[in-house]
């Protein structure tokens, strides 16, 4: 049996949440209909756009640049600040009109979900289907989505990316060659910015050039990444649509450095960069940690690790950065390293224990939050904070800029 899935995303989610929001409490305009942005604190460095409106958009105001590059774009763009529990609220209104047409939904960010309708359609045609909710988003809940409707989750996201916004799109396997291969290759989803250059240099421009491009040579030219890049040229997508989550127990992440680190200040920087890792994936699940792990090799393989509980159970990056790197200071011996590790335990379900409840700690889940939303719209790599680094980069004796 053929699959039914649905992809919808919601067309510029969080200023059009905001926007919603502040009408509804009497706000006199509407802010999608002028140049605007959400933003963070101007004053500190978590001052970057968040989201844009159309508007602003043709100043060339670009998500994740600094506030204050956007402001000399355009000297009549309003900033406006977001506020999670308004994007939460929202998110859970679209997700609970979907539950009234399947409880096959996997939520893939705070803004966008897949659908399975396989066993659910009652005799109606999928496309009704995605129309319809597309309707109805708009008019009971005041915001818009595209919708992307295929047989397999790759094709219905490609497909929710086509023209926008406030639209239905069919990306079927008979369409893949007039609609998806003639794309540029950087549209197809699981290619990031570093692949693109990489392709461009073996004349792979498009999608299609891609797809007609010899699988065993992108194995050999990009391993297990280059038959992934095939199929999803090719729209096979096996992937099912996973609305429950096996829960780790614990989760970590290390890196084998390509020469020995000594000074401690780069070993802080990489050990910042793992946190961010860690911190974001505990995110993903909904999980709070208690405790981290910091584990350290020296270049004659020796290992050794230390572990700090936590002051509370928490996701913060925050906090467990600045726990990581007190675990480093007690254990450091000032000898050179060749790998290091960052791993948090005693793992729990973020609903079910006693969080902090201090206004900074608040504040701080809330930005990570909004920051892990734009990491899984736009890539990992495409918004970056104060003390997030590349670790090919602090290797290599240079540090990335903020964008």
């Amino acid at each position: 049996m053929e699959r039914q899935i649905l992809h919808v995303d919601v067309n510029n989610a969080f200023l059009s949440w905001t926007a919603i929001d502040m009408l509804k409490k009497g706000h006199p305009i509407d802010i999608r209909t002028i140049p605007s942005i959400i933003g963070g604190d101007e004053e500190r460095r978590s001052g970057i756009v968040l989201a844009k409106s159309q508007i602003a958009k043709k100043f060339g105001i670009i998500t994740g640049e600094p506030i204050y590059f956007a402001r000399k774009k355009c000297n009549k763009l309003e900033v406006y600040s977001g506020d999670f529990e308004v994007f939460k609220k929202y998110s859970n209104d679209l997700y609970n009109l979907f539950l009234e047409y399947t409880d096959k939904i996997e939520r893939f960010s705070i803004d966008e979900c897949f659908l399975d309708l396989t066993n659910f359609l009652q005799g109606r045609k999928l496309i009704d289907i995605a129309k319809e909710i597309n309707s109805r988003v708009e008019n009971e809940l005041g915001f818009t989505v595209n919708v992307g409707v295929s047989s397999n989750k790759l094709l219905a996201k490609m497909a929710s990316d086509f023209e926008k916004p406030n639209k239905v799109h069919t990306l079927y396997e008979y369409e893949i060659e007039d609609k998806m291969w003639p794309l540029p290759v950087s549209e197809l989803f699981m290619i990031g910015k570093k692949t693109v250059p990489k392709l461009h240099n073996l004349r792979i421009k498009t999608i299609g050039d891609l797809a007609k491009t010899d699988k065993e040579f992108l194995i050999k030219r990009f391993g297990k990444h280059g038959n992934l890049m095939w199929n999803y040229a090719n729209g096979i997508d096996e992937d099912e649509v996973n609305s429950k989550v096996e829960l780790p127990k614990s989760i970590g992440n290390s890196v084998t450095l390509p020469q020995d680190v000594k000074n401690i200040d780069d070993i802080y920087k990489i050990v910042i960069a793992l946190c961010e890792q860690v911190s974001y994936r505990l995110r993903k699940y909904n999980l709070v940690a208690n405790t981290v792990n910091v584990q350290l090799r020296t270049k004659d393989f020796e290992d050794y690790s230390h572990q700090k509980a936590l002051k509370f159970s928490t996701s913060s990056t925050k906090e467990i950065i600045e726990t990581a790197k007190q675990i480093v200071l007690e254990m450091y011996k000032n000898e050179p390293i060749r790998l290091i590790g960052v791993r948090v335990d005693n793992l729990e379900n973020k609903d079910e224990v006693q969080l902090s409840i201090f206004a900074n700690d608040l504040k701080q889940d809330k930005l990570d939050t909004v920051l892990d939303s734009l990491k899984l719209k736009y890539g990992y790599n495409s918004i970056t904070r104060a003390g997030e680094l590349d670790i090919k980069d602090i290797v290599k004796g240079k540090e990335k800029k903020m964008k």
